[in-house]
């Protein structure tokens, strides 16, 4: 594999390259470059300099572009400091990298250009493109008994369905239906009879903070920016520990900002349950202390949107922040009107902290998953489901 490195810095990349397979071709200027390039394409990917003898190297990589024997050459753009318009222009223009110089150590930048030559070398040879994507099903017997329960129970509690409308239109004014996007293997319109004051989503900043039971502490955190950076401040005057961002009036290093924004992001619950919720109207508190709000989620487990036993589908501001792979299996398994969470919170009377409520739907995930599901187990935690609807207090 042939690399080519275009910059004034050719001795810093050539003591790296001590592999057999790998040739290092360097030239300092983008004339001299475009003379390589044309002369004999047998390079296999580009390293070049943003700061070149007369221009740039993104005016270069324009230039490389307009040939079409080239255009198709990985190109990485390497500046001495981290500049935000460069960045965004390079990207813009297509380049395949971009690499701080004063940060990145040219070890990890040859490493870079010698692992995009290997991907481009993999054949896939064993891909179907004409094949259809085979879409996520239940196993046929969840997706039968789902149906068949969530049609009886419809046609069982319609008279109380009726009763509960009327009295939830006459006690405040607004739909008797709640409709809000949930998102469990797919994201889709969730059913539930109203149990709040209409504009209630307004409040739920403010009580989020100040009685949601996942709290893990009260004190709002910002990130502040008057802070010097730890790392900076070990450093010769003027040096810093990582590319500076401009944030407003404020100039910090991009280190310093990541860490403060994984701190606020850290002290703020993924979920969010409110205790004695004051949104509840009267009406409210009786049919969620019997869940009876619950019901018309029959109607999404019909359309398949749900299955009967499962885990909680989420509001999509909570699903946003379940990023890492603890946090993210629990949507291996289908959302549920019931579930292993649901059970155990009432029977603990809503007392339960985040890391439980996770490891209780990743414990049903692993159940559901590759060949572990049992029919009997869905139908175990029905009848746990069944003296858990009562409880005294409002979560």
């Amino acid at each position: 594999m042939t690399i080519l490195y275009i910059g004034n810095s050719p001795a810093s990349y050539e003591h790296c390259t001590a592999r057999a397979d790998v040739s290092l071709i360097t030239v300092n200027n983008s004339i001299e470059a475009i003379r390589r390039l044309k002369g004999n394409n047998d390079i296999n990917v580009i390293i070049c300099q943003y700061n070149l003898p007369g221009n740039t190297g993104l005016f270069l990589f324009d230039k490389i572009r307009e040939d079409p024997r080239l255009n198709k050459t990985p190109f990485i753009l390497v500046s001495e400091e981290f500049n935000k318009n460069v960045f965004n222009t390079a990207f813009k223009k297509g380049v395949t990298d971009y690499f701080v110089s004063s940060t990145v150590e040219p070890e990890k930048i040859l490493a870079k250009a010698i692992s995009i030559i290997n991907f481009k070398d993999i054949k896939y040879k064993d891909v179907d493109a004409n094949k259809a994507l085979q879409g996520y099903k239940l196993p046929r017997s969840k997706r039968v008994f789902d149906i068949t329960f969530a049609s009886l129970v419809l046609l069982l509690v319609s008279p109380l369905l009726l009763i509960t409308t009327m009295a939830i239109r006459l006690e405040s004014k607004g739909k008797v239906y709640y409709i809000a996007k949930r998102v469990g293997r797919n994201t889709f319109n969730f059913y539930k009879l109203r149990s709040m004051r209409t504009g209630s989503d307004e409040l739920l900043t403010r009580l989020a903070k100040e009685k949601n039971q996942y709290n893990k502490q009260q004190v709002e955190t910002k990130i502040n920016l008057d802070v010097p950076c730890p790392r900076c401040s070990k450093l010769t005057l003027g040096e810093s520990c990582s590319p500076y961002l401009h944030i407003g009036e404020h100039k910090t290093c991009d280190y310093w900002y990541n860490h403060q924004k994984d701190i606020v992001k850290n002290s703020t619950s993924t979920f969010i349950k409110i205790v004695d919720d004051p949104r509840i109207t009267k009406i409210g508190k009786i049919i969620r202390n019997t869940s009876i709000d619950e019901l018309p989620q029959l109607i999404n487990v019909i359309k398949g949107d749900m299955s009967i036993v499962g885990n909680r589908p989420l509001p999509v501001y909570e699903a946003e922040l379940l990023t890492k792979d603890k946090l993210s299996k629990r949507f291996l398994a289908p959302a549920g009107i019931t579930g292993l969470w649901q059970v155990e919170l009432r029977g603990k009377k809503g007392e339960m902290s985040e890391e439980e409520r996770m490891d209780l739907d990743n414990e049903y995930a692993d159940h559901f998953s590759g060949n572990n599901y049992s029919f009997w187990y869905d139908i175990k935690i029905i009848l746990r489901t069944i003296p858990a609807l009562l409880q005294s207090d409002t979560v």
